[in-house]
C-alpha cells in the first residue's frame, strides 16, 4: 500500500523523493515553478487520476530510478553552502556554458530557415534571447548577493552567533525576487514549448534546426531540476534558518 501523501504539494514530493521527478517530467506537471499545487490538483488539471498517478510515483521510488536518490546527497539535510556550491557547479555553470552556445545556433537557424518558417522562428527567437537575458542577470544576482547572505546566516547559526544585518533586510527579500524571475523563466520555456509544438522540429529541419530543438529541451530539463532545488529546497530552508 502506498504511504505517499496525497495532500503534499508537488513541489513537496519532488523535494522528499526525486525519483517522483521523473514522473512528474513525463506528465508535464510543474514540479518547480508551480510546485505549490497539491498533487490531487495537478493530477485533476492534467487529467490523469490520482491513484494512476500515485502508482507511477511509487514505481519510480521503488526503483531507486533516479542515481541521485541511490546515491546524491540528501539536500534536505546537507548544509545549504554544499548545496549551492552544487548549484552554481552544476546548474549555473551548465547555463554560462550553454545559453551562448544556443544563442549561435538559434541566429543560425533563423538565418537559414526563417522563409519558410520564420512565423516560429521569430517569436522563438525573441523568447530565448529575452530569457537568456534575464536567467544570465539572474544568476549574478544569485552568486553575487543572495548565495553569499545565504552563507552568512548559515555560518551564524553554526558558531552560535546572530546572523549580521544584510542591506537586503530578511533574506526572504531577495528571494521573493529569485522566485519571481523563476516564474518568468518557467513562462517563457512554457511558451517556446507552445511555439514549437512540444519541441517538435519540422520535417525539413537540417541537423542544426534539430539539434537546436534538442538543446532547448536540454535546457529545459536542467532548468526544471535548477529551480526546484531553490524554489523547494534551499529557499524554504533558508528562511527557516534565518527566524531559527
Amino acid at each position: 500500500m502506498s504511504t505517499l501523501n496525497r495532500e503534499l504539494t508537488v513541489g513537496e514530493i519532488a523535494a522528499q523523493s526525486p525519483a517522483a521527478i521523473r514522473v512528474f517530467e513525463r506528465h508535464h506537471i510543474d514540479f518547480c515553478c508551480g510546485g505549490n499545487v497539491p498533487l490531487r490538483a495537478a493530477s485533476t488539471a492534467r487529467g490523469l487520476a490520482l491513484e494512476f498517478l500515485v502508482q507511477e510515483i511509487d514505481a519510480e521510488i521503488a526503483g531507486g530510478a533516479l542515481s541521485t536518490e541511490k546515491a546524491g546527497p540528501d539536500w534536505q539535510s546537507a548544509s545549504l553552502s554544499d548545496l549551492i556550491e552544487h548549484i552554481v557547479a552544476t546548474h549555473h555553470a551548465y547555463m554560462k556554458a550553454q545559453l551562448p552556445r544556443i544563442a549561435e545556433m538559434m541566429d543560425k537557424v533563423l538565418a537559414r530557415h526563417s522563409a519558410n518558417h520564420g512565423g516560429v522562428l521569430e517569436p522563438l527567437a525573441m523568447t530565448f534571447f529575452a530569457m537568456r537575458e534575464e536567467l544570465e542577470a539572474h544568476l549574478m544576482k544569485e552568486e553575487m548577493i543572495l548565495f553569499p547572505l545565504i552563507r552568512r546566516i548559515e555560518h551564524a547559526r553554526q558558531s552560535g552567533a546572530v546572523p549580521p544585518p544584510s542591506h537586503c533586510g530578511s533574506v526572504g527579500n531577495p528571494i521573493r525576487v529569485m522566485v519571481m524571475e523563476h516564474d518568468s523563466a518557467g513562462d517563457a520555456l512554457a511558451k517556446i514549448r507552445e511555439l514549437t509544438g512540444g519541441l517538435t522540429p519540422p520535417a525539413d529541419a537540417c541537423n542544426t534546426f534539430r539539434a537546436l530543438y534538442f538543446e532547448l529541451e536540454a535546457l529545459e530539463a536542467d532548468l526544471h531540476q535548477h529551480i526546484h532545488l531553490e524554489n523547494n529546497i534551499l529557499f524554504p530552508r533558508a528562511v527557516e534558518m534565518e527566524a531559527a
